[in-house]
């Protein structure tokens, strides 16, 4: 089988090792003469970003880099991020890298033409509905990570650094007109980071195969992206040259955030406060709140995961599952407590109110209390 694909769904989706030779087409056709490769601080030091930025050059693309993301990015980011946009009279954005590096790509191609905060374009109700849209900004996305999925995103996650809770943008026009998913630019990623942005792209699967909501084709689609991620980080965690074991997690990454349509639930409530509180790895932090949340579910999924189970290669349907879930972790060296990853068990009371406020309440299959929600960060940190 040809690992290489042209897709459209949800975008237009390059997809196989060396498109990144596509990157020039790609800004043509998305109407981008001057892009701004965004991307964080760490990516930029490395030969995969240089290689991308000389692609352009010898296309006689003359880019910018933006770097200045944090692993959480946040307003004060994305507020440089669009000065330098407007200061080099950019026309679009190449948004380049794992979720820090896509989410404020994205953000400083909605921003940049925007009169309006930031926060007033939350996900909430039609909000979105207050944008310019005539004045968003082209996106090429880059992913160079397999978690996130943001590449085929209608919104970005961004931290306020004032009040420490992350937020939700939402727009239909930064879904990125065009993505070049390279699986060679994932070779090579450190075993921790491989281990998890995958751990992201698996909870994201596993929540919106839980959740109520009817979506039938994301239901299937995040059943898929379970099994890849089950048959194939493993793979590229112990063997990080694997070309294909990065090829079918670079899939299971976008497949998990086309899932997720469908909702998520508590184990990214927990998490998104989590992480703007105690700025830890996203997808880490899930993986560590999954077997709660499994536990605190249980009686809402058992019979779905009892017929996905055999699917993936798990005896023992819902409990043969959540078993597993556990001895996954423990192969990639996940913390048992949030407590592990440095966040103080005697903030919970902070915690709580940011937890029931977060979107991804709504998809849980159990509703989520201020007492329920308590008890799980209890049992979790």
């Amino acid at each position: 089988m040809t690992l290489s694909g042209r897709w459209s769904y949800p975008n237009a989706i390059r997809f196989g090792a060396g498109r990144i030779a596509e990157l020039p087409q790609a800004c043509i056709e998305a109407g981008m003469q001057r892009p701004l490769l965004v991307t964080d601080r760490g990516l930029a030091k490395l030969d995969v970003t240089a290689r991308a930025l000389t692609i352009l050059e010898e296309a006689g693309f003359a880019p910018a880099l933006f770097a200045e993301v944090d692993p959480n990015p946040n307003e004060v980011n994305l507020a440089e991020g669009v000065a330098a946009y407007r200061a080099g009279e950019h026309d679009g954005v190449i948004a380049f890298g794992g979720g820090s590096g896509l989410d404020l790509g994205k953000m400083v191609a909605f921003m940049a033409g925007q009169i309006r905060p930031v926060w007033d374009f939350e996900d909430v109700a039609d909000w979105w509905t207050r944008a310019d849209s005539d004045a968003i900004a082209p996106i090429v996305a880059v992913p160079t990570t397999a978690g996130t999925g943001s590449e085929v995103g209608r919104a970005s996650v961004i931290t306020n650094s004032r009040t420490h809770e992350k937020k939700i943008i939402f727009h239909p026009k930064i879904l990125p007109a065009i993505v070049l998913a390279d699986p060679e630019l994932t070779v090579g990623m450190p075993p921790h980071i491989t281990a998890g942005t995958g751990l992201d792209a698996f909870a994201h699967c596993v929540e919106a195969f839980s959740s109520p909501h009817y979506h039938p084709m994301s239901q299937g689609i995040a059943l898929e992206g379970m099994r890849l991620v089950i048959e194939h980080l493993p793979r590229a965690y112990a063997e990080p040259d694997d070309l294909e074991a990065r090829t079918h997690m670079m899939s299971a990454a976008s497949m998990g955030a086309v899932g997720f349509q469908k909702g998520l639930g508590a184990i990214h409530a927990l998490s998104h406060p989590i992480g703007a509180v105690f700025n830890t790895h996203h997808g880490t932090t899930n993986a560590v709140c999954m077997p709660v949340v499994l536990d605190f579910n249980a009686d809402a999924i058992s019979d779905r995961f009892d017929r996905a189970a055999p699917y993936l290669g798990i005896e023992g349907g819902f409990d043969g599952f959540r078993a597993f879930v556990d001895r996954f972790n423990d192969g990639f060296g996940v913390p048992k407590r949030l407590r592990d990853l440095g966040a103080d068990p005697a903030r919970i009371d902070e915690l709580v109110p940011m937890a029931l406020r977060d979107p991804s309440c709504g998809g849980n299959p159990v509703e989520l209390t201020e007492a329920g929600l308590r008890d799980l960060f209890e049992r979790v940190i």
